[in-house]
């Protein structure tokens, strides 16, 4: 079986178990969503959700955002993993926002990381989510499904790389979705220890299954 096939094995798959895949983050606005990835890194969608409603009430746009300070903010956050540096990336990324923005988000993937506490994957979730950009997220879930699979190769060793390999493999239009397909895979059932490969629809082209089952590696 060749890469191409595999992904068109993979598309067909989920363009018909999960066609609507989309974040699990809650948001309205583009403010709301970039505020819940900086919080999302290194923990759970659930716990960010649990989080921001009183975030967003109490800093209901980036402008009020941009004028809070440190003390008032943590005890907002301090549930979340890392709460000092993520209060400060929120109040710096308000700031630079108003500042250098006038107060709109960018929608750019090299604007946005200019912002603190905004890398190239969260960059890439925003773009991706509210824009629908072909830009591709790559979290350890995308990291580690693309490579069980067979969709890049195991050399590519790299969020980087992996990201490049999708993004040339996948079709523009549904880069953006994908992300959500991958992520979403790895997070239920394409699990880090104990893969739930009894219910997994890819086990047919899945490089990971064949080689735990003694089958030869595809390519």
């Amino acid at each position: 079986m060749t890469r191409k096939q595999r992904y068109q094995f993979v598309i067909d798959y989920f363009q018909e178990h999960a066609p609507e895949a989309e974040t699990e983050l809650i948001y309205d606005n583009p403010y709301q969503l970039l505020v819940a990835v900086i919080l999302s890194a290194q923990c759970t969608d659930k716990r960010v959700n649990l989080t921001t409603p009183a975030i967003f009430e109490k800093y209901p746009d980036v402008q009020s955002l941009s004028k809070a300070d440190f003390d008032t903010l943590f005890p907002y956050i301090k549930s979340i993993s890392y709460p000092n540096n993520k209060t400060k990336h929120l109040i710096g990324m308000a700031k630079m926002v108003v500042e250098d923005f006038n107060g709109k988000i960018p929608m750019t993937v090299e604007e946005l990381i200019k912002l603190p506490g905004v890398g190239r994957k969260t960059a890439n979730v925003i773009t991706s989510v509210v824009d629908q950009q072909p830009n591709m997220a790559v979290d350890t879930h995308v990291f580690r499904v693309s490579k069980r699979i067979g969709l890049v190769p195991q050399t590519a060793s790299t969020p980087l790389a992996v990201e490049k390999e999708l993004v040339k493999n996948f079709p523009s239009a549904l880069i953006h979705k994908a992300h959500h397909w991958l992520i979403l895979h790895g997070r239920y059932v394409c699990v880090a220890r104990n893969p739930r490969c009894e219910i997994c629809g890819l086990r047919p082209v899945c490089q990971y299954f064949h080689k735990l089952k003694g089958g030869l590696p595809f390519d």
